[in-house]
């Protein structure tokens, strides 16, 4: 089985030019929750980032809060979104014309009810990288948890539904990607932002077989499913995690406060 590999250098500042080490390809989907702390590092990793709908209305507001020493209009001129996609029905009518004003290119998809503000900016990405190689593409969502459960359980299913392409769902608090079942996967924990309260959990179908390596509580062969055994409150006790398994689990870290 193909190996797949991860690590949260996302959450390190960039690697300098004359550094030749690989990198991937970032896209950043700012949502409609709050901005987590480290936003402006997310920003520096991407080469497209976009707003879905309201989520634009949370860079104009929330960014220059971040950046508290900074001119709050210089800030905005700054991070100004490459793309605003959605059903336009949150942004405010002064933060669209802000950033269209600067050229921000904005695409109402209003006609389109049956997939979500997310699932709409994933799909604008995945065309936009269509002659990358997708391995080497890795899709950030910023503010994808916390606020209504059923727009944290949509993103977590639009993870699934684009489950061939790197995503993560990023709060202030975790982050969240999916391991798909068609791989075995390596973590490497990037030990100074994220950790050690880790946690797997099957999505879609229960797993008759989970195996681990490096966490605290590791699963040999283990079944999980809702209704009985998920790991929570596990505890990363290596620098590389591996696991296996017989189906998609969701992978989630803490983040730390840094």
């Amino acid at each position: 089985m193909e190996l797949m590999s991860h690590s949260s250098t996302f959450l390190l500042p960039p690697p300098s030019s004359n550094q030749t080490t690989p990198s991937l390809t970032y896209a950043l989907v700012v949502l409609n929750q709050r901005l987590p702390r480290f936003s402006p590092l997310l920003w520096s990793h991407a080469q497209l980032r976009l707003c879905a709908d309201g989520g634009a209305n949370r860079l104009y507001d929330d960014m220059p809060l971040l950046l508290p020493h900074e001119d709050a209009s210089v800030v905005r001129q700054r991070y100004k979104p490459d793309v605003i996609k959605g059903d336009l029905d949150s942004i405010r009518k002064e933060v669209l014309e802000f950033y269209a004003d600067m050229g921000t290119k904005v695409v109402d998809e209003s006609h389109d009810q049956d997939t979500t503000d997310l699932h709409k900016c994933v799909a604008y990405v995945c065309d936009w990288a269509q002659n990358l190689d997708k391995s080497n593409l890795c899709i950030l969502v910023a503010g994808a948890l916390g606020g209504r459960f059923d727009h944290e359980i949509g993103n977590i299913n639009v993870l699934c539904r684009f489950s061939s392409v790197r995503m993560i769902l990023l709060s202030d608090d975790c982050l969240i990607h999916l391991l798909p079942r068609t791989h075995c996967h390596e973590i490497h924990i990037q030990s100074s932002a994220e950790g050690p309260h880790c946690g797997l959990v099957p999505i879609g179908t229960p797993s008759g077989s989970t195996t681990t390596t490096g966490l605290q509580w590791d699963l040999n062969e283990t079944e999980m499913r809702f209704g009985g055994l998920i790991s929570t409150s596990n505890i990363v006790k290596e620098d590389k995690i591996t696991v296996q398994s017989d189906s998609d689990l969701l992978w989630t870290i803490t983040i730390k406060k840094l």
